[in-house]
Parts: structure tokens; sequence; C-alpha cells
């Protein structure tokens, strides 16, 4: 278990470093970002699995009509919050976008009871209303509603809610979802270079570098969570995994100083409030492990 635990904490530190790596890319617009990650990431996890012979499992278990139609939906919504987050990044958005993960398992938790008929016990209604408080607050503080945090963690609680209901593993899963979104990434990218607009080959060396390292940094702590997630518990996954959005807070409040004054360390705190409830409550009750984020990770 030591080994999946280092295994789990390595994953959720590298994505909590994830803002670092996609401010390097400010220069480049969000699309094209997101246009390459897709496509590194695509290559990188095909080369993977020819690399290990997983090729003929892959295709027996994945090749499909409705395997493939449920990963489709799963790699728009992925799509959409790789956007989301990259742009909220280099936007000047990190302290935003790392709420969107605090409250992600609440919403998820709501989502299981609207979508899969979960029930909720009475004691669980409380850090769900609480964390409701703290996003009304927030909308107060901003004054706007905070639509980039909960635009993440809508589209990644209805993508763990596809995630929930696909039979494929991790590996599997993400290399099936990029393929199939795969080909509007290429034709993007190949309009957006015809047209002289495109980053790649003409930002320079450092540009060229950081757009194909997309699909290692995002590849590589997707196969460490793979290995933790087979040999700890889930509730010690759903623990870890407030070891990324607490790293992204930080890296906004303190790197990159992003606004941070005592109204939203009031929104922030009843927010975490919620989840500290959450998890005792939870803990308490008969120790039912909570889902984790769903085998991908953020950003």
């Amino acid at each position: 278990m030591k080994k999946g635990v280092l295994y789990g904490i390595g994953a959720y530190v590298l994505w909590g470093f994830f803002p670092i790596y996609w401010k390097f890319l400010h220069v480049v617009p969000a699309m094209q970002v997101i246009g390459h990650r897709i496509g590194w990431s695509f290559a990188v996890l095909l080369i993977y699995i020819l690399a290990t012979k997983q090729w003929h499992e892959f295709r027996s278990v994945a090749f499909n009509a409705k395997t493939i139609g449920m990963y489709a939906v799963a790699g728009v919504l992925l799509s959409i919050n790789w956007l989301i987050y990259v742009w909220g990044v280099n936007a000047g958005f990190i302290v935003e976008t790392s709420l969107g993960y605090f409250i992600n398992p609440l919403l998820s938790v709501l989502m299981g009871v609207i979508f899969l008929r979960e029930r909720l016990r009475p004691a669980q209604w409380v850090p769900v209303v609480i964390a409701a408080v703290g996003v009304i607050y927030l909308t107060s503080v901003y004054g706007r509603l905070p639509w980039i945090a909960l635009s993440l963690a809508l589209s990644f609680g209805i993508y763990g809610l596809v995630k929930k209901l696909a039979p494929l593993g991790s590996l599997y899963g993400l290399t099936l979802e990029t393929g199939i979104v795969f080909p509007a990434a290429l034709i993007y990218l190949m309009v957006v270079q015809a047209q002289g607009a495109g980053a790649f080959l003409h930002d320079g060396t450092t540009v060229d570098l950081f757009l194909m390292g997309a699909g290692i940094v995002t590849t590589i702590p997707l196969l460490m969570f793979a290995s933790a997630a087979k040999q700890i518990p889930l509730s010690m996954v759903g623990i870890l995994q407030y070891i990324a959005p607490t790293l992204q807070f930080l890296i906004g409040v303190f790197i990159y100083k992003e606004p941070f004054d005592h109204a939203h360390l009031t929104g922030f705190g009843i927010v975490w409030v919620a989840l500290v409830i959450f998890w005792v409550e939870n803990f308490l009750s008969n120790r039912v492990p909570v889902e984790p984020i769903p085998e991908l990770g953020e950003g």
C-alpha cells in the first residue's frame, strides 16, 4: 500500500502544479493549447499501448458502437473542461479554478442523487447546502457568478458520471476519448497553421516543446493514478484528491499573486467547512469511501 500511496501523492502533486506548466503557454490561445494537448496525449497513449502490447485487448473492448458513443460524450466533456481550465489559468483565475475542484466532489454527490437515484442521508445534505451558501457568498464577492469554478465542477461532474457508467479503465478510456476528438483537434490545428495563426513552429522552441510535452504531462500522472487506484482504498484516494486543488490555490495566491482578501477567505472557508463536514459525516456513518475524481485528474 505504501507504494500505492506514493503513486497517488505523486499524481495529485503533478496535477497540482499544472498551472505553472500552462502559464508557460500563456502566449498561445487556449484552443490551440487544447488541440495540441489532445493530439500529443493521444499519440503518447497510443504508443504506450502499442509498446506494452495491449493493442489487441484495447481494440477488442473499445471498438463497439455503445462504448464509442459513451466515450465520444466523455471526450467532448473532457475537452470542454480542459479548455476552461487552461483559459482560466492563463487569464489569471487560478484561485477560481481551484474552487471548481474543491466543490466537484459535493456536486458529484448531488448529481448521483439526480441522475442515479442515489439517496443521501439527511446529514449529507448539510455540506451540500453549506457549499451552496459559499458559492452564493462568493458570487457577491466577485460581483458575478463564479462561472469558471462552476463550469469546471459541472463539466467534470458530468464527465465523472459518464465514466462511472462506462466500461473501460483509465488508460483505455482516455485513449479512446482523445482518439475520438483527435480528428477535430487535428483539423482545427491544420486550419490555424494554414492561416498563419498557429503557434507551433512559429513562437519559438520553448513553446513548441511545451506544446509537445502536453501529452507527457497528461499521461504520466494518469498512469501513476491508475497504479495507485489499484493498490489503495478509494477512501484514501478520496482524501488525496484535495492535494491538487490545494496546491493550485496556493500557487495562485502566493506565486501569481491573484487577489485573495478576507472576503474571498470567508467564501472559500465556507466551502472548506462543507468538505470537512462531508468527510466527518461519511466516516462516522459507515466508512463508505467517497468517489474519487474520475480516473483522470484536473485541468
